[in-house]
C-alpha cells in the first residue's frame, strides 16, 4: 500500500473541524466534498490517525447509515456515544436517532468557501 499524502489528511481535519455542534456527517460525504468520491475509507484512516487531537471532532463522523462504526477509537466503547449525547444527539443501539435531521452536508461548506473565494469585490452604489 502506498503512503497516503498527509495534505489529504489535513484537508479532512480542516473540514471535520467545520461540523457544527449537534450535527453529524459521514465518511463518504466528507470524501465527496473533498473531491475524492469513493475515498470514504481513506477519510476513516485519517480520522483514526488523529484520535489524540482534541481539536478534531471525529466523534461527529458516522457511517452512511448513522452507525457509530468508529466508536472503538475513542478510548471506550461508549465514549463516542457520550460525546454525541452531550451535544444533544440521541444514540440508540450504536445508531444516531433522527440521522437525517442531524446530518450536516459538508459539500455545502465547501461550496460556500469556494463561492466566497471567487466572489468579486462589489462596490456600493449610492
Amino acid at each position: 500500500m502506498s503512503k497516503l499524502p498527509t495534505d489529504f489528511y489535513e484537508r479532512v481535519y480542516a473540514l471535520v473541524r467545520c461540523i457544527p455542534v449537534g450535527r453529524v456527517t459521514n465518511y463518504g460525504a466528507l470524501a465527496r466534498a473533498l473531491g475524492a468520491d469513493g475515498a470514504a475509507r481513506t477519510v476513516g484512516y485519517a480520522l483514526n490517525a488523529c484520535h489524540s487531537d482534541s481539536s478534531i471532532p471525529a466523534h461527529r463522523v458516522v457511517n452512511r447509515n448513522g452507525l457509530l462504526t468508529g466508536k472503538f477509537h475513542f478510548g471506550g466503547l461508549s465514549a463516542m456515544q457520550q460525546q454525541l449525547e452531550a451535544e444533544g444527539i440521541r444514540v440508540e443501539n450504536d445508531a444516531v436517532l433522527e440521522f437525517d435531521r442531524h446530518f450536516w452536508d459538508p459539500s455545502e461548506q465547501t461550496m460556500r468557501s469556494k463561492s466566497t473565494e471567487n466572489e468579486p469585490l462589489k462596490s456600493k452604489s449610492l
